[in-house]
């Protein structure tokens, strides 16, 4: 007789690890931020995968030869507190984008550590949860850039590490072009980039 493996019942108010998360066989898509569950928005719209997309190729390009690498989502991103025990961490999250410079941070399961930059391109379901949730982990984690796109309003907002607390740049929209001080020399036009909606 073939043992069943029954569904874990996930319960929106548990507290979770990486350890349980790794144990899950469900199709649908979660992060735990600091053990608690985060269900995944529905696939994303097609513009949001375009501007990933684009700016991914973008990044990738320019890291080409250098010692830093960039990931886009699905790419599971641990940020422990105190231990790597899998069953000690209870933020994983899965950024639209991130560049790693330090290569002891990569294993076969991701990254185990905050990323130098991370980037996360908005959709009208997780706007919420970038803005607030995953803003205090990439802070308290050491995240030293973290982009934020919202494509409905054609702006980037970009945090900076400094001290241990995020320091906000002016609010770029089309006529800017940004630049990265985690990617040194890489800029982006933003009239090009959002123009990318219209096509």
């Amino acid at each position: 007789m073939e043992n069943k493996v029954e569904e874990p019942q996930l319960d929106y108010g548990g507290l979770y690890t990486y350890a349980d998360y790794l144990k899950w066989t469900i199709d649908e898509r979660f992060e735990l931020i600091k053990g608690k569950l985060f269900k995944m928005s529905p696939a994303p719209r097609r513009t949001h995968q375009t501007l990933v997309g684009d700016l991914f190729s973008k990044m990738y390009n320019h890291l080409a030869g250098n010692p830093c690498q960039v990931y886009i989502a699905p790419f599971d991103v641990r940020l422990p507190v105190k231990s790597m025990e899998n069953d000690k961490i209870y933020t994983v999250v899965q950024p639209d984008i991130c560049v790693i410079c330090d290569k002891e941070k990569l294993d076969d399961l991701g990254c185990i550590g905050a990323p130098d930059l991370v980037v996360e391109i908005l959709s009208k379901g997780n706007s919420k949860k970038e803005l607030q949730h995953k803003y205090e982990v990439y802070e308290e984690s050491g995240v030293k850039e973290y982009w934020i796109v919202q494509p409905d309003f054609e702006n980037v907002l970009i945090y900076t590490l400094t001290d241990g607390s995020y320091v906000p740049s002016k609010l770029f929209t089309r006529g800017d072009v940004i630049s990265s001080k985690v990617i040194k020399g890489f800029s982006l036009d933003l009239d090009e980039y959002f123009a990318l909606m219209d096509e």
